[in-house]
């Protein structure tokens, strides 16, 4: 009988022929780049797809069906809700709450301890300063 190697990396080809090697991360077993850096202790849910080039920081808790894009940075202690994009390049910064489906643009910043409620549109470059009161769409 022969043994079984367990896949130890996922590829997936984009649109364009774009081929992403992902491999599970070991706290939550969501999709991870392989030349993404995700901390050891955030929290990648089972269906969390982290794109290359990304980097979440430390203690940071991503939710079922997000996607953090290409560059993206998710900083420490930040919450990201179900289904949320995080834009090519985008920034969340530390301590940060993200609500459930939620977009945020290409290159948007999120400051430091921003609450975001759900189902929000931020757009391309938009800037929420730290410790907002946001409460309507960018």
């Amino acid at each position: 009988m022969q043994r079984r190697t367990p896949r130890i990396a996922e590829e997936i080809e984009d649109e364009f022929g774009t081929v992403t090697r992902y491999r599970r991360h070991p706290n939550g077993r969501g999709l991870v780049a392989t030349d993404a850096s995700v901390d050891p202790t955030a929290f990648i849910a089972p269906t969390v797809y982290v794109e290359s080039g990304a980097r979440v920081g430390r203690s940071v808790r991503i939710a079922a069906g997000s996607w953090v894009d290409r560059e993206a940075i998710v900083g420490p202690h930040a919450e990201i809700g179900a289904a949320v994009h995080v834009g090519a390049a985008a920034v969340v910064g530390e301590g940060a709450r993200v609500g459930s489906h939620t977009k945020i643009g290409a290159r948007a910043s999120i400051g430091a301890g921003t609450r975001v409620p759900a189902d929000q549109k931020i757009d391309d470059d938009a800037v929420l300063p730290q410790q907002s009161a946001f409460s309507a769409a960018a």
